[in-house]
């Protein structure tokens, strides 16, 4: 299996999944005002779930923003983490090339 990720790759997916955080607050509220017609058309037990559901429409809102902004920040951190790490890798290739000494290599074909 080969696992090959292009430089970019992680910041795209960091700038889709900010998208899709406003994406999805976006809807919550869409959410809230559609249900908004219905308030006051309960009674009894159907009020009390209608009103808790209003009120948790907020509490889900906020968590799900949460929840992805520590997503960014974890997916942040992986590309910080991938791009030191493909520098250090084309440095320490940069840095044992310079150090080698290709003159010495003899490739004649009557070896």
């Amino acid at each position: 299996m080969k696992f090959d990720m292009g430089s970019q790759t992680l910041t795209t997916l960091s700038q889709r999944t900010g998208g899709s955080n406003e994406d999805l607050g976006g809807l919550v509220r869409q959410l809230v005002q559609a249900v908004a017609p219905l308030e006051g058309k309960f009674n009894g037990a159907g009020r009390a779930r209608f009103d808790e559901f209003k009120q948790r429409a907020d509490v889900v809102s906020n968590d799900i923003n949460r929840a992805l902004s520590s997503i960014l920040e974890g997916q942040g951190g992986m590309d910080v983490a991938f791009q030191t790490g493909d520098q250090e890798s084309a440095d320490n290739a940069q840095q044992a090339t310079g150090s080698a000494n290709f003159d010495a290599a003899n490739f004649s074909a009557g070896r």
